[in-house]
């Protein structure tokens, strides 16, 4: 395939108090096997030898593993694949494209600068969940706690997710549910998280809810934007683990 030329329109915002617009750009020599980010480092290297300000975005690990990208590409979250941006290739566009690029969008998440929001919310709800209680001592050892296989299976599969914030991003009320409820199951499903099960649902929800997340109402959209496949279901567990919470007066 020959290299693309694109069309770009990005939303440039000074800072978190100054207002925001979209700008166009056009960039050349865009090979398929780039990465989305690649592309990006291509025309921010162009802006910088116009002497122009390059566009602020997210990054680190570029392997889909920090759940530092976050991008809205084209109205989804992280592109037309699912995936993080930074594994997102630029195959998945054509020569000629229009790519809309945005931040997340989301009260809860509010914009820094250009494409960089602040997912600090995220840190809050977590530490809102507090410790597992532990026996002082030396650790012991992992397999010494017995966990039936297939709750330590969905455990782990609950656990892979980064943080990036595309649930938030793709759901139409702002719900932060999806990741909410992968933490919590994640626990939750293991032995050494049952002590503080039902007082760290109530907290980490009432937190959720401070920040400025909106409610679920099982649209659905989440599970499809996330790049670690989350399942749905993790929210009926954190619902059910809530109405359990409240009933025994936690």
């Amino acid at each position: 395939m020959s290299d693309m030329n694109l069309t770009l329109k990005i939303w440039r915002q000074p800072n978190a108090t100054s207002a925001g617009a979209m700008h166009t750009y056009q960039v050349s020599g865009i090979s398929a096997d780039m990465s989305f980010l690649e592309m990006l480092d291509i025309l921010n290297e162009q802006l910088s030898a116009q002497g122009e300000e390059p566009v602020a975005f997210d990054h680190d690990c570029r392997e889909g593993i920090c759940g530092s990208c976050s991008l809205m590409i084209n109205g989804q979250a992280h592109g037309p694949e699912v995936t993080t941006t930074c594994q997102l290739h630029m195959r998945s566009f054509k020569d000629g494209d229009t790519i809309t690029i945005e931040p997340w969008r989301s009260e809860a998440f509010p914009v820094i600068k250009d494409l960089v929001v602040d997912r600090s919310a995220f840190d809050r709800i977590i530490q809102s969940g507090g410790y597992i209680s532990a026996n002082t001592g030396s650790a012991p050892e992992a397999n010494s706690v017995p966990a039936p296989r297939e709750k330590a299976m969905r455990a782990f599969n609950v656990a892979t997710c980064i943080g990036c914030g595309a649930c938030v991003a793709a759901c139409p009320n702002g719900s932060a549910s999806l990741f909410l409820a992968a933490k919590i199951t994640h626990l939750g499903e293991l032995p050494q998280g049952q002590p503080e099960r039902y007082s760290r649902v109530v907290d980490m929800v009432g937190q959720h809810d401070a920040e400025g997340f909106g409610g679920c109402t099982n649209i659905g959209e989440c599970a499809s934007a996330c790049p670690k496949e989350i399942p749905l279901d993790v929210i009926s567990q954190l619902n059910k683990d809530l109405r359990t919470a409240i009933k025994a007066g936690r």
